[in-house]
């Protein structure tokens, strides 16, 4: 029987059941049952998840159209996966308003292919954020920061974070939001490589490291792109979490 129903396999049973045997386990279908444990939920906003966790941090994420949609959607579901709160915004929209993501690819070119991606939904508003309530700042690649940089109110938010000296996460043109706010004088930092004169224009020394390598330098974790191992946890850890994911092996989900 290729694939018998709950009930057929009932009946296949030639033998009771041994204690601690769920009543399947006899027919080879299941693994003698283990006892039960009470499970909760993890919720990042529980503040039950929080106190458990005791690493929980309130963290900006300043992102805009056509960002890149793995390094906007991954440093975002981590964070709130391992208990962070994580506050996603773009100038000019609010909660619940979304962005439109790029997928920039490796396939062979002398530069990134680009495709378009997700809508990407904001849970905050950028209006009603103050950069001095969060712990720590993400900033993906891609398109947004080239035109993010042209906002004011973002380059008060980028300044605050570094003097502050608090933890700031910049991925592949995320160095362009960087240049912009002139917080890169006398920094190392990573980026597309295509960015590299920005970062040196703003008196900043570039990190020509390999794609799939972060660099950290003070409160600033940088790297050049997507492939790299999640710079954007290391706001909320001092490693980064998981492997990363080599560059011929990325999944376009559309």
């Amino acid at each position: 029987i290729a694939h018998p129903s709950r009930n057929t396999r009932v009946r296949m049973m030639t033998k009771a059941p041994a204690e601690g045997q769920s009543t399947f386990a006899v027919t080879g279908y299941h693994q003698p049952a283990a006892p039960r444990r009470h499970t909760r939920r993890v919720v990042p906003d529980d503040p039950h998840t929080q106190m458990e966790t005791g690493m929980a941090k309130k963290i900006l994420m300043i992102c805009g159209d056509f960002c890149e949609d793995y390094e906007t959607m991954v440093p975002f579901q981590a964070l709130l996966a391992i208990g962070h709160t994580v506050h996603a915004v773009c100038p000019d929209k609010k909660a619940g308003d979304s962005i439109a993501t790029a997928i920039h690819d490796f396939e062979g070119n002398q530069t990134y292919t680009e495709k378009r991606g997700h809508n990407f939904t904001l849970n905050a508003t950028f209006a009603d954020i103050r950069a001095e309530d969060y712990d720590a700042l993400v900033i993906p690649g891609g398109r947004g920061p080239e035109y993010l940089r042209l906002y004011p109110a973002v380059i008060a938010a980028v300044q605050h974070f570094f003097s502050a000296g608090k933890p700031v996460a910049a991925v592949c043109h995320g160095a362009q939001l960087l240049a912009g706010a002139r917080v890169l004088e006398g920094r190392t930092c990573s980026a597309y490589p295509a960015c590299q004169a920005e970062v040196e224009l703003a008196g900043g020394t570039y990190a020509n490291i390999p794609v799939d390598q972060a660099i950290t330098d003070g409160n600033l974790v940088s790297a050049p792109a997507w492939p790299a191992p999640r710079p954007g946890l290391r706001c909320g850890t001092t490693a980064p979490v998981g492997p990363s994911r080599p560059p011929t092996a990325r999944a376009r989900c559309r």
